[in-house]
């Protein structure tokens, strides 16, 4: 049995809505990376996280975002002791190994970018020391969309230190069903035992980096990068942390497909998860039109040539 089939067997024990976002989620833990799940409320997005936290022998802590909360409540604060005359460190809940913001966009682009350094660095600073993260380190943030009251939009840079963005949608008919039948909910949630180790979930991170991507992909992933690039309809194109973030997840979505090697449609499947939060279009310049950049990023993957 593949390594990874018990984790996803875990996790859907639990999740019922689509196999796709489970397979994301495990891109952005295979590749060393962070997911942004964003949706209306009430379909899964906390229960997804919780549930991939839940299969690993991990450290795992939830941050409830609100608007009131201060960098420090994430991080962490300096205590003076009194008994010793030193200030002692103590670690906020963004030490450990998968971190779950939980709407992230309801608190203040101050308290957003205290999880910037976290996330590009896998270190925080806290009184001019830099203190390490634990290792593996995972933030799977949950947004609502911008027209829901009390959101505040997540900054470009923030964003972009999110390996992907995915949204769950609505479950169909017979998962909804399944839903009502089992009611997944708190009390599986809190039974799921863990099926992974952390040094089996390094192992996987290292063979990640191992996984074979021939030159002609290379290329088909540079003629996307540079198609945003020179569209018309976009302000900003991909960066190369965006192309470099591209050929990652395709070596994860390689592994997670049980293949030592990426086929074209690895990197199709992801172009839009990867990149479309990564460019910005005119027309959300213009009118605040938050799809555009997804369509764009799709019209662009039927006009570049893919490799046979």
């Amino acid at each position: 049995m593949h390594p990874l089939e018990p984790l996803r067997r875990n996790i859907e024990s639990v999740f019922f809505g689509k196999k796709e976002a489970i397979d994301h989620l495990l891109v952005g833990l295979l590749g060393r990376g962070h997911v942004l799940i964003e949706d209306v409320p009430g379909v899964g997005k906390t229960v997804l996280a919780r549930a991939l936290a839940r299969s690993i022998s991990c450290q795992f802590n939830r941050i409830q975002l609100t608007p009131d909360l201060l960098p420090a409540d994430i991080v962490g604060v300096s205590i003076y002791n009194q008994e010793k005359q030193t200030f002692d460190f103590k670690p906020g809940p963004i030490f450990a190994n998968i971190v779950l913001a939980d709407e992230i966009n309801r608190t203040t682009p101050r308290t957003q970018s205290s999880l910037l350094e976290a996330m590009n660095d896998a270190s925080v600073s806290v009184d001019g020391q830099t203190m390490l993260l634990p290792q593996p380190f995972m933030v799977v943030a949950t947004q609502n969309p911008f027209e829901f009251e009390g959101t505040y939009f997540l900054p470009e840079n923030q964003l972009d230190r999110f390996l992907l963005r995915i949204e769950l949608g609505y479950p169909q008919r017979n998962q909804e069903l399944a839903i009502l039948r089992e009611q997944p909910g708190r009390r599986l949630l809190e039974h799921l035992d863990p099926v992974l180790s952390m040094d089996e979930v390094r192992a996987l991170q290292g063979q990640c980096s191992q996984v074979k991507i021939d030159v002609l992909l290379l290329e088909y992933m540079m003629d996307i990068v540079e198609a945003t690039r020179k569209h018309e309809a976009l302000h900003t194109g991909i960066s190369p942390r965006g192309s470099l973030a591209l050929m990652q997840a395709s070596q994860a979505m390689a592994m997670v497909n049980q293949r030592d090697y990426v086929i074209p449609d690895d990197i199709k499947q992801l172009v839009v998860p990867v990149c479309a939060h990564r460019v910005i279009s005119k027309s959300y310049m213009a009118n605040g039109d938050v799809n555009s950049a997804t369509r764009i990023i799709q019209d662009i993957i039927q006009n570049v040539a893919c490799p046979v």
